[in-house]
């Protein structure tokens, strides 16, 4: 029965929103998969995401970059973060290889921690990476990159480097430097659209256009109240403070409603968000307007920005003007464009037919 293991970074739901379609699908044309799942993230989170019988190691393969709020990441705490994992290399390593070697798998994916990708080779276990970015990259080309260990950027890169393949899924960081780089379409996941009945569920009146409000799991972004919202709209957040500003505003999320933020996301008209790649791939394969508030120095941001604009039609708000509620006009012009054609996520069948192979050895 083969066996695909999947290391999660302990950074940010994005990556399973990466990984999860392709979990999906891969077990679907390998109905005897058996799948593992490493990373911290909530068991209900992952469960949602993931195909039924995963089994669920709850332990980080890396370390999480600390946030203040979705949008600011505390570079300089992080760095501390990151240099304390590496010096401490040597136990880590011997940890991840530890859980490797005890139920050994046919294939190691990584998205995107490094040290699950250094185990597998000393063990010689085929390993692959999938992720819009590296932890690299982004260090590097962010506020500390000057101030990063040279015993870590080199573990790092030989770890990136070293995999059998680096599958950079539309749209990522360029990682030009990567030797077994491979670049593929966008990865989302399908679920079918019935607004009326989302509607229906929530109490909310038909004629009523959908926005979602969705800011990640870091903190929360309350919109303010300058201005109202366009007459004709309700907003959906899975955030109870953020819905805070009262009108119409529904609390959306599993605990809340029993409502998952997939089968919300693909009935909406609008969405708001910062530039992350789940929501923006998501939003371009479902033809969705997006607003988003820039997060400034994240070193991923210029190629979604770059990439979702000649997609889907964007706006860009400041960050002032959302938490005071100025957003009215930006989002009439998104809802009077409306969606357009979805973009075709092209990367999950392609990076099927890339892993298939490797499980069916």
């Amino acid at each position: 029965m083969p066996h695909l293991f999947i290391a999660i970074t302990a950074h940010g739901y994005g990556h399973l929103a990466q990984v999860s379609p392709l979990a999906q699908a891969l077990q679907q044309q390998i109905p005897r998969l058996r799948i593992t799942l490493q990373s911290r993230l909530s068991p209900s989170v992952a469960k949602a995401r993931m195909p039924a019988g995963y089994r669920h190691i709850e332990q980080n393969a890396d370390v999480a970059l600390p946030m203040d709020g979705p949008l600011r990441a505390l570079w300089h705490e992080g760095l501390d973060l990151f240099a304390r994992f590496d010096a401490e290399h040597q136990q880590h390593l011997a940890r991840q290889r530890e859980l490797l070697q005890q139920d050994p798998p046919d294939l190691l994916l990584a998205d995107v921690p490094w040290l699950p990708l250094e185990a597998a080779r000393d063990l010689d276990i085929p390993a692959v990476a999938l992720c819009s970015l590296n932890w690299f990259d982004i260090l590097a080309e962010s506020p500390v990159g000057p101030l990063l260990p040279a015993s870590l950027v080199q573990r790092m890169r030989a770890a990136y480097a070293g995999a059998d393949l680096f599958l950079r899924p539309a749209p990522s960081m360029p990682m030009a430097w990567l030797p077994n780089a491979r670049d593929i379409g966008p990865i989302a996941e399908y679920r079918p659209r019935n607004p009326s009945v989302l509607r229906a569920r929530l109490g909310i009146e038909q004629d009523q256009r959908l926005a979602l409000m969705l800011f990640g799991g870091a903190g929360r972004l309350c919109l303010g109240d300058q201005q109202p919202l366009p007459a004709n709209l309700h907003v959906l957040t899975p955030d109870a403070m953020a819905a805070a500003r009262g009108g119409r505003i529904s609390v959306i999320g599993d605990k809340a409603t029993g409502i998952d933020l997939l089968d919300a996301l693909v009935c909406c008209d609008v969405i708001m968000t910062k530039p992350g790649y789940g929501t923006l791939a998501e939003a371009a394969c479902n033809g969705i307007p997006v607003l988003y508030v820039p997060r400034g120095d994240w070193p991923e941001e210029p190629y979604l920005v770059d990439w979702i604009a000649q997609q889907i039609p964007v706006r860009a708000v400041s960050l002032e003007d959302f938490t005071a509620g100025r957003i009215s006009e930006p989002l009439q012009q998104l809802l009077d464009i409306g969606r357009v054609t979805p973009v075709a996520a092209t990367g999950l069948e392609q990076a099927v037919d890339l892993l298939l192979p490797y499980l069916r050895a």
